[in-house]
């Protein structure tokens, strides 16, 4: 194929080199020969998935949730509204009406008149009878005789210190203490500092400050010397790492990072680009092959055994199907029917039968019944007493009160 008559397939870039056009093919075929079982595998087991979905799995999910239903929610439901919630509500009575309701009436009737009439009524009638007068008099006491009486002794106890201590410590701290300390201590101390001391520390104050004038001065210079020469070197030093990193960084991009980059554009890049287009391209011929194998596996299995079976179905077991159903099922059928309803008129005739004659036996036994009703025919079942309908096993009663027919529940 000519690539250069043709513009450039979608997905690709143009100008793509001899590399993608020669792997393109012999790629599309391996990648193809190697999806194909794959993809024929995952579309026949997709479609056995889909089958057993619609076959299998729909109804036994309808089946057991019809049996999570029958044979739990059901019972349940059932369980908890005819048993739980009686027993709920019953246990709810007896819980209100044991432990609630007696301590209720022990609260109202028993705690609360003791309290109101055996200690808050007594305390009451205390404190306003008995306790409110004595305060009073006592508050009397105390304001009109104790209260003068403590402050007139409060006074003169006063004055006696006044007059006995205080008096005596003012006249001894002002004219004794007080001279003695100004002129014996307080004078002396600031002469002292002011003559002796304060001479002394500032001729040693200036004396230090020069020492350390010219000890900072000598360390200086000695530092800025060291420094001078540490930065000297550290350039150098700085000036070499620099080189060598760049010669290093060079020989790194040269030798391996332009190779390892030539080889991912230039190698890499279209062989990945070229496997990932053929997986694309070969997953969907794979599937249109897989779809053609599977119609023609079915084409085959129609023809092998769905059509022969449904030729079977419609020729010889629907003809067969409804001879049986109309020579051998129905006759049957109606007969049966027929069986059904002799057998259940000779049951009726039969117990009719042994009714009577039961009747007749009672009547021979015991005597005839009391006179029926004229006008009402016998044999036939009269209503019963407060009832609006007719019973057939209810025998007919008498009109008379004392006279009551003894076949009445008989039968």
């Amino acid at each position: 194929m000519d690539y250069g008559k043709h513009q450039a397939p979608r997905g690709y870039e143009p100008g793509e080199g001899i590399l993608t056009t020669l792997i393109r093919i012999p790629v599309r075929i391996v990648v193809l020969v190697l999806v194909l079982p794959a993809r024929m595998v995952w579309d026949a087991l997709t479609a056995l998935w889909h089958a057993a979905d619609r076959v299998l799995l729909r109804p036994l999910g309808r089946a057991l949730l019809w049996l999570l239903d029958t044979l739990v929610l059901t019972p349940l439901a059932w369980l908890y509204t005819w048993v739980l919630t009686p027993l709920g509500k019953a246990a709810a009575w007896l819980a209100v009406a044991l432990l609630i309701w007696p301590w209720t009436g022990l609260w109202r009737y028993v705690i609360v008149p003791v309290a109101r009439y055996g200690i808050a009524v007594p305390a009451v009638w205390l404190y306003g009878s008995v306790l409110t007068p004595l305060g009073h008099g006592l508050r009397w006491i105390g304001t009109a005789l104790l209260l003068p009486a403590l402050y007139g002794l409060g006074n003169g106890i006063g004055w006696l210190i006044t007059v006995l201590l205080i008096v005596p410590l003012e006249f001894l701290w002002r004219y004794v203490a007080v001279p003695v300390v100004r002129y014996g201590l307080v004078v002396p101390v600031v002469w002292l500092y002011a003559n002796v001391l304060t001479p002394i520390g500032l001729g040693t104050a200036r004396f230090l400050s020069r020492l350390w004038q010219g000890t900072a001065w000598i360390l200086g210079t000695l530092w800025q010397g060291i420094a001078w020469v540490l930065a000297q070197l550290w350039r150098g030093i700085a000036a070499t790492g620099r080189g060598l990193g760049l010669a290093v960084a060079w020989l790194v991009m040269t030798l391996l990072v332009a190779p390892l980059g030539w080889v991912y554009r230039r190698i890499l890049t279209p062989v990945g680009r070229e496997i990932a287009a053929a997986f694309e391209v070969a997953w969907r011929i794979a599937g249109y092959v897989s779809r053609a194998v599977g119609r023609a596996l079915a084409w085959l299995a129609w023809h092998l055994i769905g059509a022969p079976a449904s030729w079977a179905y419609r020729t010889v077991c629907t003809p067969v199907g409804h001879f049986l159903r109309d020579a051998v099922w129905a006759p049957a059928r109606r007969a049966a029917a027929e069986a059904g309803r002799a057998a259940r008129a000779a049951l009726t005739t039969a117990r009719e039968t042994v009714r009577q004659a039961r009747r007749d036996a009672w009547r021979a036994l015991v005597g005839a019944p009391a006179a029926e009703r004229p006008g009402e025919p016998r044999g036939i079942p009269a209503r019963t007493l407060g009832s609006t309908t007719t019973v057939p096993s209810a025998a007919q009663a008498s009109e008379s009160p004392l006279g009551g027919d003894p076949f009445a529940k008989q039968g």
